[in-house]
């Protein structure tokens, strides 16, 4: 079903014209990918795809990483399309690289395409593996398909605007030597992450530390880094943003940077504390998560730092980080609030409630968004429901995450 051959010489399919998705594309070309399809949905498509078919996407940046792996140059792809199906069709290894906010939309459109035998990759997942399985069975599809996803993008990366255009270029601050993954269910664990080697984007994880096997796909969602970094330090760190290029920071507001700039021995102590509460989670739920010692968290690289340069990754908050200038957020209205509030920590909040553990840090950080935002993530965040797990109890949920037993409502 999954021939070295095939996969060797398969095309790839990349679902999202982001920031990731273009970058991860590109990096499929430029690693030696025969046929790279770039995929979008309309009415993004509209902004994301414009003139790519012309000009291919450039890779450029910093690209910092332990092994010193560079890889940068203008990719142009074999497809470029607003059709799912031509996108999809006789593709062993899909790539999906969008939010999770877009996930349900984008599935909607995926799955009536599958073919038996292929590989999907949810980078990130993002509970994304959960939901992608949950609409195969709405949608009542029997494709025969390996499903699973990774902790993180295999690299920090944001598309270069000027003047509010997108340009053909994409920035990459760091490459990761290494990456969480697992599959749903488990027992798809290793032709999943053994897929992974034919993928270019893949291959400063490949080259470097190689991919991690986490213990199923909650484990992949609790190792997800963005939700423990970005909202405590978006949100304690609000007001320093805010006035960046007012009161401070001179003129210009986007050379803020949450690392550089937000980032302190305090803000780390609650990002820690909001640690804990995951692990107690994962470890009542019985799965695994990414471990790491308080020292990563006292660092302004924090526990992104050991994702590319391991785990003696340091930079002390008294040392200045400029090499992050610029990274953002710039409002409080960003993904780093809008996605992980909802998605990540309004998750973790309601496994707390089914299992009984207590996550007040976390739970702190839905209230003070939903105040700052004006929205209710109380009421408006993702579900346990919505992910086809909230009527499992402990064992049966197991028994799905492992097994691919699914016990219907």
């Amino acid at each position: 079903m999954f021939s070295e051959e095939e996969l060797k010489n398969s095309p790839i399919a990349v679902l999202g014209g982001g920031a990731v998705g273009k970058t991860v594309a590109a990096d499929c070309v430029l690693g030696g990918n025969k046929e790279v399809r770039l995929f979008d949905l309309e009415p993004f498509a509209s902004t994301t795809l414009k003139d790519v078919e012309k000009t291919g996407i450039t890779l450029k940046g910093l690209e910092k990483n332990k092994y010193g792996f560079k890889r940068t140059g203008t990719a142009h792809f074999s497809l470029v399309t607003t059709d799912i199906k031509e996108a999809v069709q006789g593709s062993k290894l899909i790539i999906v690289a969008i939010p999770s906010v877009a996930h349900d939309t984008f599935f909607e459109k995926l799955v009536p395409v599958l073919e038996d035998g292929q590989i999907i990759h949810i980078i990130p997942d993002n509970y994304g593996s959960l939901k992608l399985r949950k609409k195969m069975r709405e949608l009542k599809s029997d494709k025969r398909v390996i499903i699973g996803g990774w902790s993180s993008a295999p690299y920090g990366t944001r598309v270069e605007t000027e003047g509010g255009v997108m340009t053909s270029e994409c920035w990459l601050v760091y490459r990761a030597l290494t990456l969480r993954g697992a599959a749903l269910p488990s027992t798809d664990q290793e032709i999943f992450l053994n897929s992974s080697k034919y993928l270019g984007c893949f291959d400063s994880i490949t080259q470097g530390d190689g991919p991690t096997s986490g213990n199923t796909v909650l484990d992949i969602g609790f190792s997800n880094v963005n939700p423990v970094l970005h909202c405590p330090g978006t949100l304690l760190g609000v007001g320093v943003m805010e006035n960046w290029g007012v009161i401070f920071g001179g003129n210009d507001k986007y050379t803020y940077s949450i690392y550089s700039h937000a980032y302190c021995k305090s803000i780390a102590e609650v990002q820690y504390a909001f640690f804990l509460e995951e692990v107690e989670l994962a470890e009542k739920i019985g799965v695994g998560i990414q471990k790491y010692p308080k020292k990563n968290f006292l660092s302004r690289t924090s526990i992104l730092g050991p994702e590319y340069m391991g785990d003696d990754c340091i930079v002390p908050f008294e040392e200045q980080y400029q090499t992050a200038y610029g990274t953002g957020p710039f409002s409080i209205h960003n993904r780093y609030i809008t996605e992980d509030i909802p998605v990540g920590c309004h998750i973790y909040h309601e496994l707390g409630k089914k299992y009984g553990v207590k996550t007040p840090v976390i739970d702190s950080m839905i209230t003070l968004a939903s105040v700052m935002t004006g929205q209710d993530f109380f009421e408006s965040g993702l579900t346990l429901d919505d992910l086809g797990i909230g009527h499992l109890d402990e064992k049966q949920l197991l028994d799905y995450l492992n097994n691919g037993v699914y016990i219907e409502q």
